[in-house]
């Protein structure tokens, strides 16, 4: 997406309307899913990268 820059004189002003109830709460839990599966995935990702690695002789 390209950068529109605004002719002089003139202001773009975008509003959207405001969220409803069910719209807030689907979105907050989304990002709450979301949060515990990054962190779920940051923790084994941590786990994994600690276990001893093989030293072949």
């Amino acid at each position: 997406m390209g950068y529109i820059k605004e002719p002089k004189g003139i202001d773009f002003v975008i509003r959207s309307e405001p969220l409803t109830d069910k719209a807030h709460q689907e979105i907050s839990e989304f990002i709450r899913n979301y949060k515990k599966k990054a962190t779920h995935k940051k923790a084994k990702s941590n786990t994994a990268s600690k276990q001893p690695k093989s030293i072949h002789a």
